[in-house]
C-alpha cells in the first residue's frame, strides 16, 4: 500500500483541536465550522498530491497544503 492509499484508508480517523480549526479558519479565510469535513473532501479529490516526509503527511490541491500527524492522524495546518 502506498502512501496515499494509507492515508485515505485512514480517512475516518482524521481530526483536529479546537485551536487546529481556528487556525486552519484564518489561513484558508474558511467560513465553514466543519473543517474537518473541508480537509477531507480536498484529501479525496484525485488530483490531490499526498507525500510523507517524516512524521508528517502533505496533502496539496488548489494551492491549499494541509499538514496531517501521519502517528495520530490530527489536522496540524492548512495553508
Amino acid at each position: 500500500m502506498n502512501e496515499k492509499e494509507i492515508l485515505i484508508s485512514n480517512i475516518d480517523k482524521l481530526h483536529t483541536t479546537a485551536m487546529g480549526v481556528d487556525r486552519i479558519k484564518r489561513n484558508l479565510k474558511l467560513e465553514t465550522s466543519d473543517v474537518v469535513a473541508y480537509c477531507k473532501q480536498k484529501i479525496m479529490e484525485k488530483d490531490c498530491h499526498i507525500y510523507r516526509q517524516g512524521k508528517n503527511w502533505y496533502c496539496e490541491i488548489d494551492n491549499i497544503r494541509i499538514t496531517v500527524n501521519a502517528y495520530s492522524y490530527t489536522i496540524i495546518t492548512a495553508h
